[in-house]
């Protein structure tokens, strides 16, 4: 299985155990993501067609390049200091002021900041422009140019969309999974924060369609009251915490929201399904 090659704060990698029987009955439809984000489930899962989508360009720019046979990012120890972030920090605003974000000079940054930058996080200002300061490092393991030449393949098929969710185009044989920001505060992922009128736009938006969909997120008593009310079956896991603050590593309690499937006796039981 192919790793995801971004450090991607809230990336899904440890729930494809509970999606994998879930996908498994209708893995020849399309899959589509409204929030792509780390691109763990699109690669754990390895569907022949996907529409990915993501509000960030920048991340989406990035898969493009990778999908056309972005395979020769050099980096190496001398780039992990602070004189070398923060001035390719200032070259990826530049581009994002000039407009030019959907160059490969573009992703090789962003990749970089990525993988240098404070715990992989991705977040801008109310400007647009990338604020992540650089993580403390002592040594990055960066992926050599050879590692990147299995996703140009793995990628074929998939059709990559940046933009709001829904500007998407649904298909009779779509099968959703949606993973939107959690519903926590969080320095804004994007230029705009995902609040509570995105959370319910979003469920509404969902509820309108007669496809399988799998939809995931944090466990707050306000998400399970939307999620029940628009008709979704409920079932919770405990999610391991990647990132933190305050260094509480406590699992999250996470809710899958299923419609229009079935899901299987043995993932009832392991997720103590309610």
């Amino acid at each position: 299985m192919l790793r995801p090659p971004l450090k991607w704060a809230g990336g899904k990698r440890w729930l494809l155990p509970h999606l994998q029987p879930l996908w498994q009955p209708h893995k020849t439809r399309r899959l589509v993501e409204p929030f792509c984000g780390g691109l763990a489930v699109a690669l754990g899962l390895r569907p022949k067609r996907a529409l990915l989508n993501d509000i960030n360009p920048h991340l989406i720019n990035f898969y493009t390049w990778l999908q056309r046979g972005l395979t020769d990012i050099t980096l190496s120890a001398d780039d992990n200091t602070e004189s070398v972030y923060y001035a390719r920090r200032d070259r990826f605003n530049a581009l994002i002021q000039a407009r030019q974000t959907d160059t490969r000079e573009a992703a090789e940054l962003f990749y970089y900041l990525n993988r240098t930058g404070y715990n992989g996080l991705c977040r801008f200002n109310r400007l647009g422009l990338y604020n992540v300061p650089k993580g403390s490092y002592r040594h990055i393991d960066y992926m050599q140019s050879a590692d990147f030449a299995p996703y140009a393949d793995a990628l074929r098929g998939w059709t990559f969309q940046a933009g709001d969710f829904a500007d998407l185009t649904i298909q009779p044989d779509d099968f959703i999974y949606a993973d939107p920001p959690y519903d926590v505060p969080f320095t804004s992922y994007a230029q705009e924060d995902f609040t509570w009128a995105h959370q319910e736009r979003l469920v509404k938006w969902l509820a309108q369609w007669e496809v399988p969909m799998v939809l995931s997120n944090q466990a707050t008593p306000r998400i399970v009251d939307l999620y029940q009310a628009h008709g979704f079956t409920l079932f919770f896991l405990d999610a391991p915490r990647r990132i933190s603050s305050d260094g509480d590593r406590t699992p999250a309690k996470e809710v899958l929201a299923v419609k229009q499937l079935q899901v299987p006796v043995e993932t009832r039981r392991q997720t103590r399904f309610e």
